[in-house]
């Protein structure tokens, strides 16, 4: 089953100098390579930090942009991975074990595969 972990951080924690801030960044590309070697990295991607972003909504057909993101929060969704897992429980483990997860929070999520009937609210 396919799952998505969504990476939040605070970019002032993690792009300071410290010695904490460089180990997080340094693990990065084991952890990365971990991954593609169990055959659970599907695909992953940093995103560009908030203040680059636009946020776009539709209301009564006419289409609103705002600059920034929709919420205004100290940690912000730095990136993603999509991992392939058992189950969730073993891709909640995946996902504790990413380098952020030390100094900001992962949030797994399941992919629907929408072939099947929709999830029921």
């Amino acid at each position: 089953m396919r799952y998505v972990a969504l990476i939040y951080f605070d970019p002032q924690v993690v792009f300071n100098t410290s010695p904490e801030a460089a180990a997080v960044l340094a693990a990065i590309g084991p952890y990365d390579e971990m991954l593609r070697a169990g055959g659970h990295a599907i695909q992953g991607q940093p995103l560009g930090m908030p203040n680059e972003a636009k946020t776009v909504r539709k209301r009564g057909g006419k289409q609103l942009v705002k600059d920034g993101p929709f919420a205004e929060t100290k940690e912000v969704i730095a990136g993603f991975i999509i991992l392939e897992a058992a189950d969730m429980d073993e891709a909640v483990r995946l996902a504790g074990d990413h380098p952020f997860a030390s100094v900001g929070a992962i949030e797994v999520r399941t992919i629907p595969d929408f072939s099947q009937p929709r999830p029921v609210l």
